[in-house]
């Protein structure tokens, strides 16, 4: 529970309700994650996913540091499964020995990068599209800290002191505020995709992270 990825899961189910199926899964618990998604997926429980049930879902994934690394080596594998995913989304990306956390497989429609440069674990600044005409990149936007403070106390200090920015990055609530409003742009029907119900998203979540970790 120290960990915004947590509370931000726990957010978007309770904001979704029954609409949504939201797993979190350790960045080498691949195979899990592979077995959860797969059985929800398969809705008539016959073992085998159709070319309908493949496509009738929304796969969106999120994840932070080596966490971020594994979303896109999660994302090829259900390439290689025939599932597309709808989003991407990469939080100081700290690539894994053997993954390429760099290029977006083209199953994905849109993908997005947030990352920072500072301490021991610098995130990956930039994210590319394997097929420019199959994936958008939303942007790989620099966030940096100098400037003010992001409270780390979910972390022990020697983490906050010698890298601070990475674990600043995770618990700032800006970051989660936006990736509130990707993930509403993509499970709200289109009536109610609007900015000010972005807003809503955003203010909400703001509010709940800043409560979580007091």
């Amino acid at each position: 529970m120290k960990h915004p990825e947590v509370l931000f899961a726990k957010y978007v189910q309770s904001r979704y309700g029954a609409g949504v199926h939201v797993g979190i899964f350790g960045n080498h618990e691949g195979t899990k994650a592979i077995e959860d998604l797969t059985l929800f997926l398969d809705a008539n429980k016959d073992s085998f996913l159709s070319a309908d049930e493949k496509e009738r879902t929304k796969v969106i994934l999120f994840g932070h540091s080596w966490g971020a690394s594994q979303v896109l080596s999660f994302a090829r594998e259900l390439q290689t499964r025939g599932i597309p995913v709808a989003l991407t989304i990469q939080v100081d990306s700290v690539k894994k020995f053997g993954q390429n956390d760099h290029m977006v497989p083209a199953n994905v429609a849109r993908a997005v990068n947030f990352y920072q440069r500072k301490g021991f674990t610098p995130g990956q600044p930039l994210i590319v599209p394997a097929d420019a005409t199959r994936t958008n990149i939303l942007g790989n936007f620099q966030m940096k800290y100098e400037s003010h403070q992001v409270n780390c106390d979910n972390y022990r200090w020697l983490s906050r002191v010698f890298n601070k920015a990475h674990h600043q990055i995770e618990n700032d609530p800006q970051i989660w505020d936006k990736i509130a409003s990707l993930i509403d742009s993509e499970v709200l029907s289109r009536e109610v995709e609007s900015q000010s119900v972005s807003s809503t998203a955003c203010g909400r979540y703001c509010k709940h992270s800043k409560v979580a970790k007091n």
